[in-house]
């Protein structure tokens, strides 16, 4: 089955592609606006209730996300900024002990507004905390997979618009 890219999908796909590793407008940093940087991930806990049902940590065991600034505010804020590479987590259950990796290694351009909003174009997976009801997944921690939009408020409520693809809770997983 085929289907149909809207103008703008395919212009943050042909953005994404130009500035990937090995592109030439990668090698010169993109727009002017610097040079590709690592982006880390830092661990994190969330108590039982927050995300899971139990008490969770997520921490990277392989982290090569990179971010290269593509536009800026007059006050030199990021206002797009490309991320791509290698991110796999480690979901630790810490009432049982029990693990599991997630695949976070999407690539996602990412458009801040200047009211703390944003909105991420994403090929591939990321992964998504829900509190319960802020936003449109239930609570938990999401493996989104495939061509996507999330759009974030100001406090961080989100609504995925997916293109095509899939959603896992990792929850489950170590649950």
């Amino acid at each position: 089955m085929r289907f149909k890219m809207s103008v703008a999908v395919a212009s943050v796909v042909a953005a994404i592609v130009t500035a990937l590793p090995g592109s030439a407008s990668a090698a010169t940093g993109g727009s002017g606006h610097g040079a590709w940087e690592p982006a880390p991930q830092e661990a994190f806990e969330m108590p039982a209730g927050a995300r899971c049902d139990f008490a969770v940590r997520v921490e990277p065991i392989v982290d090569e996300v990179r971010k290269l600034t593509l536009a800026t505010y007059p006050d030199g804020s990021p206002k797009r900024e490309l991320f791509t590479g290698a991110l796999i987590d480690r979901v630790t259950n810490l009432e049982t002990g029990a693990t599991s990796t997630a695949d976070a290694s999407g690539t996602s351009l990412v458009v801040y507004g200047t009211d703390g909003s944003m909105t991420w174009y994403v090929t591939g997976p990321v992964l998504l905390g829900f509190r319960e009801n802020a936003g449109s997944l239930p609570k938990g921690l999401w493996i989104v997979d495939g061509q996507f939009t999330v759009e974030f408020t100001p406090t961080f409520d989100k609504t995925i618009t997916m293109l095509h693809g899939t959603t896992h809770n990792v929850c489950t997983d170590v649950d």
